[in-house]
């Protein structure tokens, strides 16, 4: 297991050019409300500890970025004074591989060699489901930053685990409502055999035929994750003649899908409905081959224009130099969640943390969000619009942003779903 080292940031300074006031006002620091003048108690304190878990090595195009993102945001916090009236956070980091065996022996070690008071991240589904359910057997709260199964909040959910990016089902829900205005009515779709793309997939279904029940989906292609042979799997998709695809392939997929797809005419004449793939993560690595007219979930950071939004793209980019990803942005969000949830606990006790995080309202550089009590999601949303051509690269235009609370079912219908206690 490669080992990150932790992120002590108390003595971090604002990076450079970015002044004070603003730095404080836009950054996670001033989301808490905190004073500056509680540094040197800060330097003292004992630290508030977070163990921190994410495939760095396995999906780096992601990870990377969400980890600059959660540093930020400690740093922004600890040069403000840190929290609980002085205490530092840190945060110590564990590559899990993309294993769950090694995510669990990670949160262990990080609990009992460590003790940390928490435990955050994860990417993969199977990897959070596994990092959640050690949570529950050890009663200690974990925020799930990216895992997108439905499972983790519903079906397996549990009191100590909470999610903070959309889900699978609202990322579905959000794109099925906009297929349901095409004029059209056979599908086909595409996406990784794992838990995530098994989900996406059924959801899209469900919510599209619930709309437009005359739909029918011709084909199903199930590429092994990362193992995509682009050449036969768009030959079958073009055999069954659909008129829209729905695509779930992200990371080195889908670039092979792009590239074989515009080669053997598969997107000429057709609507393409793609997952995640508006967000720079994905998009940017096609450069100029950048599929034109997809509907995607994205971040179109380049157009996003709020005052927290914008000060936060300025101390990313100030501290990073780098434009931000959706993964700086979920990181950065995290992180500020937790700080949140700590503070109005008043301490590090799991149960209190647990039960404060319940419709515990939060902001962050996307606007204000919240935690549901019914099933521990927040109503973080996503981006919705079209991918397009900008000098020479890809983005996405005519979008709009989805609340994510407005896309979930009611507490009433999800808390049936969820084990007993």
């Amino acid at each position: 297991m490669n080992k990150q080292p932790a992120a002590r940031t108390a003595l971090k300074k604002p990076a450079s050019g970015v002044g004070r006031r603003a730095f404080l006002a836009g950054s996670a620091a001033g989301i808490l409300g905190l004073a500056a003048p509680a540094i040197r108690r800060a330097q003292a304190a004992e630290a508030i500890r977070i163990g921190e878990i994410n495939s760095y090595s396995q999906i780096p195009a992601f990870t990377l970025p969400y980890r600059n993102g959660w540093q930020l945001a400690v740093e922004q916090i600890n040069a403000a004074g840190g929290l609980l009236g002085g205490r530092p956070l840190e945060v110590i980091s564990r590559d899990d591989g993309g294993d769950p065996g090694k995510a669990v022996t990670a949160a262990q070690e990080l609990l009992t060699r460590h003790g940390v008071h928490a435990l955050a991240g994860t990417f993969l589904s199977h990897v959070g489901l596994a990092v959640s359910d050690f949570a529950r057997q050890r009663k200690v709260l974990f925020m799930a930053s990216e895992p997108l199964t439905d499972a983790l909040t519903w079906e397996k959910g549990n009191r100590y685990t909470y999610r903070l990016r959309p889900s699978t089902y609202m990322q579905a829900a959000m794109l099925a409502a906009e297929a349901a205005k095409l004029p059209i009515t056979r599908w086909a779709t595409i996406a990784p055999n794992y838990e995530y793309g098994q989900s996406a997939v059924a959801r899209f279904k469900e919510l599209l035929l619930a709309a437009r029940p005359e739909v029918t989906f011709v084909a199903e292609q199930w590429p092994a994750l990362y193992k995509l042979d682009a050449g036969p799997t768009v030959q079958a998709l073009q055999q069954a003649e659909p008129e829209g695809l729905f695509n779930v392939l992200f990371g080195a997929d889908l670039p092979k899908f792009v590239r074989e797809g515009r080669v053997r005419g598969l997107f000429a004449g057709r609507q393409v409905v793609s997952m995640l793939t508006g967000e720079p993560e994905y998009l940017n690595p096609l450069k100029d081959e950048a599929p034109e007219g997809w509907i995607v979930t994205g971040y179109p950071w380049y157009d996003i224009d709020t005052a927290p939004h914008r000060a936060f793209v300025e101390a990313y980019r100030a501290r990073w130099k780098e434009d931000p990803f959706v993964g700086s942005l979920v990181g950065y969000n995290t992180l500020t969640a937790m700080a949140v949830a700590f503070e109005k606990a008043g301490g590090t006790e799991s149960e209190t943390l647990v039960e404060t995080l319940k419709d515990m309202a939060f902001s962050t550089p996307m606007g204000p969000l919240s935690f549901r009590a019914s099933d521990h999601q927040s109503t973080m949303g996503a981006w919705v619009g079209r991918t397009a051509l900008r000098d020479g690269k890809g983005v996405m235009v005519d979008w709009r942003y989805v609340d994510g609370g407005s896309v979930l079912p009611p507490p009433e219908v999800v808390s049936a779903w969820r084990p007993a206690g």
